[in-house]
């Protein structure tokens, strides 16, 4: 049975300086910060890390975030970010941060998300969940694995769809209070889970669920319902 991923303490430990060199607007309240991290020691897609400002007068903030690009991207790293109310950091991000600016990370961290890709890999994810599945996803193509992957994404409306523009045959979107014209409105529910059970890989699947805690429950009972083993569903949640 797959498990948990080493992590390098001494590497997770290190503050690294890394360059803002994009930003990239995904929804109304979403946006790609994209990093420059020299000496960046490679991640496995669905780990995080922690990035940490610093005021002028000496003042820090840290917090984790899950990373967005795929391990192969040329010591680059990629964060997506909700603009959250009275957020400190995804404030500063989304208001002052300006390409050329320099913050502080370290990672990766966490190995008990991590997909390596040697899985079927069964993804399930709302709102800016959606993070480091996209990572999966993105390493799913950049190495053209044949290993099934699949993913069930949850926003409110299309203009709420984190990454809209590069899903494809493997995701099925879920829209909660507005849909495209012939798209039901509705929670996640059995009827989107059931059918990628009913019709397993060899190995069956590695699920993983990253969300709000109430759709992290909410997800996990679906696939438990439908056949998954507690045993082989990952959980992230935030909120």
């Amino acid at each position: 049975m797959p498990g948990r991923i080493g992590v390098s303490e001494q590497t997770a430990s290190v503050w690294r300086t890394a360059t803002l060199t994009e930003i990239r607007r995904e929804t109304p309240r979403a946006s790609t910060f994209r990093f420059a991290v020299p000496g960046w020691p490679g991640h496995v897609p669905g780990q995080h890390l922690m990035v940490r400002l610093t005021a002028g007068d000496g003042y820090t903030a840290q917090r984790h975030y899950s990373i967005a690009s795929a391990p192969d991207d040329s010591g680059h790293i990629e964060l997506t970010l909700d603009h959250v109310s009275d957020g400190e950091v995804s404030g500063w991000f989304h208001t002052v941060a300006r390409p050329g600016d320099r913050i502080e990370m370290r990672g990766p961290l966490s190995g008990f998300f991590a997909w390596p890709g040697d899985r079927p890999a069964l993804l399930l994810g709302a709102g800016s969940g959606v993070v480091p599945l996209m990572s999966m996803v993105r390493h799913h193509r950049a190495r053209g694995l044949a290993l099934p992957l699949r993913l069930l994404v949850s926003a409110r409306g299309p203009e709420d769809l984190i990454y809209g523009r590069e899903y494809g045959a493997e995701t099925t979107a879920v829209f909660t209070r507005s849909a495209p014209a012939g798209v039901p409105v509705g929670r996640m529910a059995a009827a989107h889970v059931a059918p990628l059970l009913a019709e397993q890989p060899p190995g069956g699947w590695e699920a993983y669920v990253c969300g709000s805690t109430s759709f992290a429950e909410h997800a996990s009972r679906l696939l438990v319902a439908a056949g998954q083993p507690v045993e082989r569903i990952r959980i992230e949640r935030f909120g």
